[in-house]
């Protein structure tokens, strides 16, 4: 994630000295999206709220910058957080599965009310750690990402789908842990 902040001279905010024009890059996309926002700062301002952003006076005393967050950019941060799996939506699954290409895909298709769901999760992240090789999803199955959900056949949760090339290779429904390693073991071992 990478945010490029930009310094321009004011002529729309007299009281102001600078105004600040945001462009954000979201890897692994390599998508940029221009906010077309201008955030003045003056030296009463502690936060600035609205238009996709957060922006907060630096409290410190020392240098008193001014922190910029958008928020897709805590969305995306978040949403990675994870250990080594990534949260997608329906308009973000399918350039992320272009983007591995060859490699194996696991998706963890999930709800928040699920408590299987919740449990599986832990053990989720610790194989991305043991599978460096293979790239984890996970698919939030709500009403927002529900025609995704609908299309890959979700009818349980959790569900596991492995892909590779874009195709699906092999599916694990319920929270059945060590089918699913087993799985991801001849996944791996019939690509070698």
């Amino acid at each position: 994630m990478a945010l490029r902040v930009a310094s321009i001279a004011s002529n729309t905010a007299p009281h102001c000295p600078l105004s600040l024009d945001l462009q954000v890059l979201f890897p692994p996309l390599s998508c940029r999206m221009d906010l077309g926002v201008k955030v003045s700062t003056s030296g009463n301002i502690r936060s600035l709220s609205g238009s996709g952003i957060r922006a907060t006076r630096s409290s410190n005393g020392r240098d008193g910058g001014l922190s910029i967050v958008t928020r897709a950019a805590e969305q995306t941060a978040s949403a990675t957080e994870v250990g080594g799996v990534t949260e997608v939506t329906q308009e973000t699954f399918w350039p992320v599965m272009e983007a591995a290409g060859d490699k194996i895909v696991v998706l963890d298709l999930y709800t928040q009310w699920c408590g299987p769901c919740k449990i599986m999760l832990p053990k989720i992240v610790d194989l991305s750690r043991k599978y460096s090789d293979v790239l984890f999803l996970k698919l939030d199955c709500n009403q927002h990402n529900k025609a995704l959900a609908k299309k890959l056949g979700v009818k349980v949760v959790p569900t596991f789908k492995l892909f590779r090339d874009r195709k699906e290779i092999a599916e694990v429904k319920g929270a059945k842990f060590d089918e699913l390693v087993q799985t991801i073991e001849e996944a791996r071992n019939s690509s070698s």
